[in-house]
């Protein structure tokens, strides 16, 4: 949007004001974590995703759980059951960054939760194969550039509290991902069950 324009001045003030929450956010976050830094903290973000999507591919429930929200972990074993996943991180494109901080309570004032949001542009490799070892969906020598704006949460309340993925944001403007291949098992000839005595004999 060009900055004079009714949009474009919608979008700039728009801007400023996630901006300014995200300031606000952001003190709220280090009163409870002073430790936090929006320089360090994509680094290892970067490093919490890597590691949740190496064990969901080696199906290490416990870890997973450790570096996934409660929320999150269904949306990522969901439809996995019977298949194989093959995926690995190649590189950075872009350093990460963060763009967004949240800090919201729930139930009552007391319960803090903070939300940091990711962007993160990287070349990956995901190859899933269904349970008879067909390939449904991408390829192991096939990477792709991927932009992703990835949430992580911590509870602030709890001062051994970790940063964990949360979810992915995906933008409006986000192309559609490849559709995964179905496949199915086709039946063998059925045999009369007396023709099947005869050949036994």
């Amino acid at each position: 949007m060009t900055p004079l324009s009714k949009e474009g001045l919608k979008q700039r003030m728009e801007k400023l004001k996630q901006t300014a929450a995200s300031q606000l956010a952001l003190r709220k976050v280090k009163d409870h974590d002073p430790n936090f830094s929006t320089k360090t903290f994509p680094e290892m973000a970067q490093e919490i995703y890597v590691e949740a999507h190496n064990s969901l591919a080696n199906f290490n429930k416990q870890k997973l759980h450790s570096l996934v929200t409660e929320r999150c972990y269904p949306d990522m074993v969901r439809g996995n059951r019977y298949k194989t996943i093959r995926w690995s991180f190649v590189e950075s494109l872009e350093p990460p960054r963060v763009v967004h901080v949240r800090c919201t309570s729930t139930v009552n004032q007391g319960n803090l939760y903070g939300q940091v949001t990711v962007r993160m542009h990287t070349r990956q490799t995901l190859a899933i194969y269904d349970r008879f070892g067909r390939l449904m969906y991408g390829g192991e020598q096939l990477p792709k550039d991927v932009l992703e704006y990835v949430v992580f949460e911590r509870y602030l309340v709890n001062p051994y509290g970790t940063w964990r993925m949360h979810g992915k944001i995906v933008p409006e403007w986000a192309p559609p991902k490849d559709p995964i291949v179905k496949t199915v098992m086709i039946p063998g000839p059925t045999l009369d069950p007396s023709q099947e005595y005869e050949e036994m004999k």
